[in-house]
């Protein structure tokens, strides 16, 4: 096990541009700072960086490097390092057209995006199309909201609605909508596709012209809307 003790260290320099989404991008990689979520994860780490000898005696990667807490606060996106970090290699997953899928619209940040990531694999549904409007799905606090979910889920980008318009072919687009709208229950054990918008703007005008139905969730009038993600729990818990 390599001790690595510079922050100007190559692969730790690489760690820190990670933070970024053009170099996730540009290196197709990202990073897990969460103990849990990497002994979770079905993937194993192309590498792993910790403080503790013994932790990382314990996990599973073929290159493992022990640094200090210096260097893991130089490139660390949280306020406490955790003192372990996973490199992983990004994957694009296809969807399966044979079950339900969850279409998110605008959802742009990362810690709701993560939050829908768990819900949805809490109930079991595990395909998740994200279109360009979205935050990064690799994002650190899209991760740590997320926890595994990230490594569970078929998880499929869209652009120009390619992919909706494929979906629409194979099963209905139910979107949410806070005009008039069924409720969750109505869809019940269904085959489809359901959209949810960001809270500032709801579902785009393009996609409700491509929809076949719409879901409304009765609040307050005292509420003017819901946290996007604690809309995905009830619907998603509910249908």
């Amino acid at each position: 096990m390599e001790k690595i003790e510079s922050k100007d260290n190559a692969k730790i320099k690489i760690l820190r541009k990670l933070s970024q989404k053009k170099y996730r991008d540009e290196l197709g990689l990202f990073i897990v700072e969460n103990i849990k979520t990497i002994q979770d994860a079905d993937l194993t780490p192309k590498m792993l960086f910790g403080t503790n000898k013994k932790i990382l005696e314990k996990l599973k990667s073929d290159e493992k490097y022990l640094i200090n807490e210096e260097v893991n606060k130089s490139f660390s996106s949280l306020d406490t390092p955790s003192g372990i970090v996973a490199l992983y290699k990004k994957e694009e997953k296809k969807i399966s057209y044979s079950s339900r899928v969850v279409y998110l619209n605008g959802i742009n940040d990362p810690g709701n995006l993560g939050t829908i990531f768990r819900t949805a694999l809490a109930f079991d549904f595990n395909h998740i199309v994200v279109d360009e409007k979205c935050a990064d799905i690799y994002n650190p606090k899209t991760i740590q909201a997320g926890k595994d979910a990230i490594f569970k889920l078929s998880i499929t980008h869209d652009k120009n609605l390619k992919i909706l318009k494929e979906i629409k072919e194979k099963m209905n687009i139910i979107s949410t909508r806070l005009e008039a709208g069924k409720s969750p229950e109505k869809f019940r054990n269904k085959k489809i596709c359901l959209v949810l918008g960001s809270e500032a703007h709801g579902v785009d005008r393009s996609i409700q012209k491509l929809s076949n139905d719409f879901i409304k969730i009765k609040i307050s009038k005292e509420m003017e809307s819901l946290n996007v993600a604690i809309v995905a729990g009830i619907i998603l818990y509910s249908i």
